[in-house]
């Protein structure tokens, strides 16, 4: 028990924050590659989980055919619709120069929306704390997104040979990326209500797996009948089938933006590369230190030596992105069937403020700015835990009604 928590937090602090580390190295460099990067996360997640999602029919031929699903089609096409457009738009909001840690802090305002969702849709109830709380975390995301949006100075801006007016052209941009985030906090809500409503329904496997899988009749059968085992749907974790729908049904959705993923992949190709060598010569080439022996060679024929391979630099942090991000996923779905949604609400936003720590660690800008995004983490954080710890209000029977209810039962024993 003990092993598997250390696990699902590791995945969750380790894979999570070396991604937001590799993502912010990448959209550095490449900031409109949000729909690339969205890709490759999709169908790495994709490839993994398949493998573990089919099973083989019981025919005479065996063929390969997905398992029974514990949830029906319908509830995740509701979801994949959502978390695709949540991932490709917060992944899009890099092209419009919102940085990191303001990207992190103001994604960990997602608490406002949930609640005012929550009580319009379903109309859930928030205590005074919770209010406050929201009140705070508002406060902190306001501060940290005015923390980068300071127009840049005369200085910088005589000296930057970039076209006229750049100030209004920064404004501009990041107030779009803004409101690209914004409506990503709004699907992003959305989907946490089709996530609480879809695992409250089927927290437990369904009593005909066939009525929500047609392929369930061909799963082995037991004594003789039609019906599959229970434990062909119990082998498979609820969470490592929804990470897998998720991302696998979106896969056809990345056909409307194949023209990006086109131009933003020849971007990233044709940047700044990277020779390796792969013989001893190239190596002695590239390494004075290590060249004595081969003090011949001279340094211009690294490049077009068939034994060095030349490589975009970016292919790099893109890799360790989509791999980070598996974990990541993992990491989140597997906390996700162990406790409830305020927990899991509570552990993300300290993920995300340790993200923001390294993140303005390595990526630190000036003093003034850090000054206001610190304070606003501190205000998110602050809030976040208040709102997590600030309980609901009961909807039960009130103290007057339990003593009503009681008079009403000890009349009837008379």
């Amino acid at each position: 028990m003990l092993s598997d928590w250390l696990t699902t937090l590791s995945l969750i602090f380790g894979g999570c924050c070396s991604n937001a580390i590799s993502l912010e190295q990448i959209t550095s460099t490449h900031p409109d590659s949000g729909s690339l990067i969205t890709f490759f996360q999709f169908l790495l997640i994709s490839l993994y989980g398949l493998p573990k999602q089919i099973t083989l029919s019981s025919s005479r031929i065996p063929y390969p055919l997905l398992r029974a699903r514990k949830i029906p089609l319908t509830p995740y096409l509701i979801q994949v619709a959502l978390f695709y457009a949540v991932s490709l738009l917060n992944n899009a909001a890099f092209g419009y120069h919102i940085p990191m840690p303001v990207h992190i802090i103001f994604r960990s305002g997602g608490l406002i929306v949930g609640m005012v969702l929550g009580r319009v849709i379903v109309g859930k109830r928030y205590t005074l704390t919770q209010v406050i709380s929201v009140v705070v975390v508002t406060l902190g995301v306001v501060t940290t997104t005015l923390s980068a949006s300071r127009p840049k100075s005369k200085s910088s801006i005589s000296s930057d040979p970039s076209p006229p007016n750049p100030p209004i052209y920064f404004t501009a941009s990041y107030a779009m990326g803004i409101i690209i985030l914004s409506v990503a906090l709004i699907f992003s809500g959305l989907l946490g209500l089709v996530q609480d409503w879809t695992f409250s329904q089927y927290r437990h496997p369904p009593k005909n797996p066939r009525a929500i899988n047609g392929h369930a009749a061909h799963l082995p059968k037991e004594n003789g009948s039609l019906k599959p085992k229970a434990e062909q749907m119990d082998k498979i974790p609820t969470w490592q089938e929804s990470m897998f729908y998720l991302h696998f049904l979106a896969m056809p959705l990345f056909l409307f933006v194949w023209k990006d993923l086109v131009a933003q992949f020849r971007a990233v190709h044709s940047g700044p590369r990277i020779h390796i060598p792969l013989s001893l010569a190239a190596l002695y080439q590239s390494n004075p230190a290590l060249s004595y022996p081969l003090a011949h060679y001279t340094p211009k024929d690294i490049p077009t030596s068939p034994s060095s391979l030349s490589i975009p630099t970016a292919y790099f942090p893109l890799l360790i992105n989509t791999l980070t991000q598996l974990l990541c996923a993992s990491g989140v779905h597997r906390l996700t069937g162990k406790v409830s949604s305020l927990t899991v609400t509570l552990t993300l936003v300290v993920r995300k403020a340790v993200s923001l720590v390294i993140s303005v660690l390595l990526y630190g800008g000036d003093g003034k700015g850090n000054v206001k995004m610190w304070a606003g983490a501190v205000l998110v954080l602050a809030g976040t835990i208040g709102y997590s710890m600030g309980g609901t209000k009961r909807t039960g029977t009130s103290p007057k009604q339990v003593v009503e209810l009681g008079k009403e039962s000890k009349e009837k024993a008379d």
